[in-house]
C-alpha cells in the first residue's frame, strides 16, 4: 500500500490518518487496488479485505464511514456500538461530514474526484473528516462544519489544522453549465475555459469560517491526472473509491 500525510496534522500529537491511494490492495477490474466502496460493484470479499489492510495499517479497531449524498448533514459520533468485529466498520447514517472525539475512534470518507478535507483542533483533540463535492462547494459544507465544532466542542476556528486531499484538481474540473450548478459568487474561480479551482473555494470557505490560512494545507494532486495512483470518476465512471482516513488514537 502507498500513502500520502500532511505535515501539518502529522505534527499534532495522538493523531493518526492517512489518504489511502489506490495502490495494493485485492480488487480487480475497473476497481483496481485498494477499493473500500461495496456500492460500486466490487465483490464484496476484496472490499472486506481491503478495509482490514487499511485498518491495519492505522492499527485502527472502530473506522466510521458515512452514507455520503453531497449533502449537508453531519453526524457527530458521541458513541460506539460494541461489536466483537476487528475492525469494526460502523456506518454512522446519511452525511457528509463526520465529527468526533473519541479516541480510537477512525473516520473514513470515501472518493474518486471529490476532496475529503480533515480537521482537527489539537487542544481539543476533536476531529471532522468531510466529503466535498462541487455541490458541497456550493452549499459550504466546510463551513457549517467549522460552525459545528464550535457550537458542539467549544473549538477556535484559530485553532484548527486543516488539509485538503486529492481530488479534483484545477487543470481537469471543467463544469459546462456552471451558470446552473454554481451561484455567481463563485463564477470567479473559473478560467476561459470554465474550469474552476475548487481547491481555492475550499480554502477561502475554510478561511471565511475562521481557520488561518497558515493552518491549512492542500496536497495539489490532482485525480484524474493521476488515475495511477487513485480513482476518478471523471476519468472513468466506472471506478473504485480510495479512503481518506483520520482519528484520534
Amino acid at each position: 500500500m502507498q500513502t500520502i500525510t500532511f505535515p501539518n496534522i502529522s505534527a499534532i500529537e495522538n493523531i493518526r490518518h492517512a489518504v489511502f491511494t489506490r495502490r495494493g490492495g485485492c480488487s480487480q477490474g475497473p476497481y483496481q487496488g485498494l477499493n473500500v466502496s461495496h456500492r460500486i460493484g466490487d465483490r464484496k470479499e476484496a472490499v472486506r479485505d481491503n478495509r482490514r489492510l487499511m485498518a491495519h495499517h492505522l492499527d485502527a479497531r472502530t473506522l466510521v464511514t458515512a452514507d455520503q449524498v453531497h449533502g449537508t448533514n453531519i453526524l457527530i459520533i458521541e458513541t460506539i456500538p460494541e461489536s466483537t468485529e476487528n475492525p469494526f466498520y460502523f456506518a454512522a447514517g446519511t452525511g457528509d461530514a463526520l465529527i468526533t472525539a473519541i479516541p480510537g475512534v477512525y473516520l473514513v470518507i470515501q472518493t474518486a474526484d471529490c476532496q475529503a478535507v480533515m480537521l482537527v483542533d489539537p487542544n481539543k483533540k476533536v476531529i471532522a473528516n468531510v466529503h466535498v463535492g462541487w455541490r458541497g462547494n456550493v452549499q459550504n459544507i466546510l463551513g457549517l462544519t467549522v460552525k459545528k465544532m464550535v457550537e458542539i466542542y467549544g473549538c477556535r476556528p484559530q485553532d484548527l489544522q486543516a488539509a485538503i486531499g486529492p481530488s479534483l484538481g484545477p487543470c481537469c474540473a471543467e463544469f459546462i453549465n456552471y451558470r446552473y450548478e454554481f451561484p455567481r459568487a463563485l463564477w470567479a474561480y473559473q478560467d476561459d475555459r470554465h474550469r474552476f479551482d475548487l481547491w481555492n473555494i475550499s480554502s477561502d470557505q475554510l478561511q471565511a469560517a475562521g481557520v488561518a490560512k497558515t493552518n491549512l494545507h492542500i496536497s495539489r494532486i490532482c485525480t484524474k491526472c493521476r488515475t495511477d495512483l487513485f480513482y476518478s470518476y471523471r476519468a472513468q465512471p466506472v471506478t473504485g473509491r480510495f479512503a481518506s482516513v483520520i482519528g484520534p488514537r
